[in-house]
């Protein structure tokens, strides 16, 4: 994880790499949980057996279990210390450009696109890559934008 001293030095890093997480692993526990609190059980996500059988082999992660790990490998990939409070602001785009297969592991490549100043604070939009280990692809592409205040 990269730590930058505060946040007025983004400024000057636009686009740079800020910064690449570690690998988390996508299980079925969490698989399972996602479904249970979005009310989204399809069979591909979380039955084991009939998606076996199925088009991927195996279960998947959900696309948008995908896009809420956003947070956690980001944060994984970097840190602002002086920085109080973070606001997710929004996306302008985003893709799933592979499935994420149960066990797979995931981490972000996150490059600063823009700095945007702010009173007590900065807009950042964000290129996060969520990686998959050993993939071809990339399991998500998002254009973030997030608030940061010090």
């Amino acid at each position: 994880m990269r730590t930058i001293a505060h946040l007025a030095d983004l400024a000057a890093r636009e686009g740079q790499e800020i910064g690449t997480g570690d690998w988390v692993r996508v299980d079925q526990d969490r698989i399972d949980q996602f479904a249970r609190a979005t009310g989204d059980a399809q069979w591909i996500h979380v039955d084991p057996v009939r998606a076996a059988a199925g088009p991927f082999g195996t279960t998947v992660a959900h696309g948008f279990l995908t896009l809420a790990l956003l947070t956690e490998l980001s944060a994984a990939a970097f840190t602002i210390a002086d920085v109080r409070m973070g606001l997710n602001y929004g996306l302008n785009r985003l893709r799933f450009p592979s499935p994420v297969p149960v066990g797979s592991r995931l981490r972000a490549r996150c490059t600063l696109q823009t700095f945007e100043a702010l009173e007590g604070g900065a807009q950042l939009t964000l290129a996060v890559t969520l990686e998959r280990e050993g993939g071809a692809k990339p399991a998500c592409v998002a254009e973030w934008v997030v608030r940061h205040y010090t």
